[in-house]
């Protein structure tokens, strides 16, 4: 990559680590004033804004950092990946644990409060992240690639510029990230919703023209699903290209994937967590009317704070008048 084409990808970032932090802490300050985190499927979304949130605060800033050719030695830029990794891994099992809670919402309503409790939300939770740091610290204790790290260095240094695959495997990333921890979990939160979908419609149908609290209930439960479908989708969207185009290059080696679309893909991915909040914002009720709420006190407060230097500025002309 040129330089000029470089420092854009950079500047884009930038932006975008921008968005994930100013976005997410929205959300999560949304939901903690509204007081849905007694919700468990608030409790994941919270988390899931968490993951989204040290995207932009930890992981974009290190690879800006790897990018402008900063030196390192080989375990701490192997760490970093993991970290990179964990976030994904984090993200998606928590995608898995919310796309479970609506089945179980829809699947067993009347035993739903007493199975589904907010103790045990957070236990599920701490479970995803915990599942999430082990796996893949899994590089760690030998799946790398220390002799390509060992052929890039200097004779008498420890030390050499960060790449992402020439301290981690290719074959860790497609074949045990990709194949074992996206494209399973997907197929089950795929079978979750179209269960849920239907189910929804179904119940829609036989109370239809009814003004009751069973159409009331699969009302909401059919909205908030179509809402973390969309979630989910783009989760999809933003990741599949990249895992995608790595796969490629394991398994068809003759095949050039040219390094633009692998930048892009990178962009793409990280932009995932950029836009989370946007749906929550527009989407999820709750989160709406509590960003709606902090716009408009925003806004009153401009208001005032105009007030007060206008009235500041009157009462000095008249004083400077009158001397």
């Amino acid at each position: 990559m040129g330089s000029s084409a470089l420092w854009v990808f950079i500047f884009l970032e930038m932006i975008i680590a921008v968005a994930c932090c100013l976005g997410n802490a929205l959300v999560i300050w949304a939901v903690w004033t509204c007081g849905a985190l007694r919700q468990p499927t608030f409790c994941f979304i919270v988390s899931l804004a968490v993951a989204d949130f040290l995207v932009g605060s930890v992981a974009i800033p290190v690879a800006v950092v790897w990018e402008i050719n900063m030196k390192t030695t080989f375990y701490g830029c192997l760490f970093m990946c993991c970290v990179f990794i964990m976030l994904q891994l984090a993200s998606g099992s928590l995608l898995l644990a919310i796309a479970v809670d609506r089945f179980l919402r829809v699947r067993i309503p009347l035993m739903y409060k007493s199975t589904v409790t907010q103790k045990r939300s957070w236990m599920v939770v701490a479970i995803c992240w915990f599942t999430a740091a082990l796996l893949s610290l899994i590089p760690m204790f030998g799946w790398h690639n220390y002799n390509t790290w060992n052929s890039t260095i200097h004779a008498n240094s420890t030390s050499s510029k960060c790449r992402y695959f020439t301290v981690n495997s290719r074959s860790y990333l497609v074949n045990f990230i990709f194949f074992g921890f996206f494209l399973p979990p997907l197929a089950i939160m795929t079978g979750l919703y179209h269960y849920i979908f239907l189910t929804t419609r179904r119940q829609l149908r036989v109370n239809i023209g009814a003004a009751t609290e069973s159409r009331t209930y699969y009302q909401k439960e059919h909205r908030l699903a179509a809402s973390l479908v969309l979630v989910l989708g783009l989760f999809v969207v933003c990741w599949l290209p990249l895992f995608l185009m790595h796969t490629i290059k394991l398994y068809g080696p003759k095949i050039e994937v040219p390094p633009v679309l692998i930048y892009m893909g990178v962009l793409l991915s990280q932009a995932n967590s950029a836009v989370n909040p946007i749906v929550y914002a527009f989407k999820i009720p709750k989160i709406k009317q509590a960003c709606r709420k902090l716009c408009r006190r925003v806004y009153h407060d401009r208001e005032h704070q105009q007030r007060d230097v206008t009235k500041n500025s009157s009462t000095e002309n008249r004083s400077a008048t009158q001397e």
